[in-house]
């Protein structure tokens, strides 16, 4: 074996190294916060993208020094990656190297004194009240997979939902009687959330009809399962979303939780209490639910500007 294979061997072995580290370091933030699937996914492909920089430099993660993490965070800099994106790196791999420190692994943490870019904080991208009746107008209920998208928007519009709490949903969670759904959020923290008539009416006629046509006969206790009788996953229903807004001839920038945002802006719009739109949301500080104030706020501007004669 010549020099330059045992030279691969060993960063490979390093880089095994790393991955099994990571791994396990994911494994404790699910035992100790309870993180969701979708937020160990994320963290997930900093550190490995992170790990697989450094072994293109020849190092390991536990060599890491703040010089050699400054470089990392330049090139992502060079390669345009998003301020937003690099910060969620930067706290990514400062949470990493905290438990690193914590289990006697290496002896500082080299992210602790590097600072993360500056943000502005972003508006949520969201519907007007039209946009939103367009959208709910143009599923085809005539149709299983028609009534079911039918459903399922006028569920999300009512209630707020994540696009995953939405999807993962059982018929259990669904309380027909009384007229709410039982959610289990962010940390495995549950909460009720009332449905309104109209997305009942609709939740109604879609178990009535579209559900037992969809299962043809399977068993299954998911809500909303796919054309295959199957779990349906965020970015299937994310396709449908866009297909409809398409239909509808939406032609704004969305994003998967368009209609959560929606949802929020326009009950503020109406006058909702803040704290009570937290509550409907699931957001554990309130702080996070401010920012759809913003948005309330920019919207009733626009309307003074509109209508006002010294607008």
């Amino acid at each position: 074996m010549g020099l330059l294979q045992r030279r691969i061997d060993i960063v490979t072995m390093a880089h095994d190294s790393d991955l099994e580290l990571i791994e396990y370091y994911l494994d404790m933030l699910w035992l100790e916060r309870g993180l969701s699937a979708n937020t160990l996914s994320s963290y997930r492909r900093d550190l490995a993208a992170y790990s697989g920089w450094l072994q293109s430099q020849g190092r390991d993660l536990l060599a890491t020094d703040e010089a050699t993490l400054q470089n990392y965070l330049a090139c992502r800099f060079e390669q345009a990656a998003s301020p937003r994106s690099i910060a969620r790196a930067l706290s990514c791999l400062r949470g990493f190297f905290s438990f690193c420190l914590r289990e006697n692994r290496i002896e500082q943490n080299p992210a602790a004194m590097i600072q993360s870019p500056k943000l502005g904080r972003p508006l949520p991208k969201s519907l007007t009240e039209e946009d939103i009746e367009c959208l709910l107008a143009v599923p085809d209920v005539d149709t299983p997979i028609g009534l079911r998208d039918k459903a399922m928007i006028e569920l999300l519009y009512a209630t707020g939902l994540r696009v995953s709490e939405l999807v993962g949903l059982c018929l259990l969670q669904v309380n027909m009687r009384q007229g709410v759904v039982r959610v289990t959020g962010k940390g495995d923290k549950e909460r009720l959330v009332p449905i309104g008539e109209e997305a009942m009416d609709w939740l109604v006629k879609y178990l009535q009809v579209a559900r037992p046509e969809i299962l043809a006969g399977r068993q299954n206790e998911v809500l909303f399962p796919s054309s295959r009788g199957r779990h349906m996953t965020r970015q299937t229903f994310w396709y449908r979303i866009k297909h409809w807004a398409a239909a509808a001839g939406i032609d704004k920038p969305l994003s998967p939780h368009v209609l959560r945002h929606a949802f929020a802006t326009h009950l503020l719009n109406h006058g909702a209490d803040l704290r009570v739109v937290q509550l409907l949301l699931g957001h554990s500080d309130l702080s996070t639910t401010q920012i759809y104030t913003h948005v309330a706020r920019s919207r009733m501007k626009a309307l003074h500007a509109q209508h006002h004669p010294r607008g």
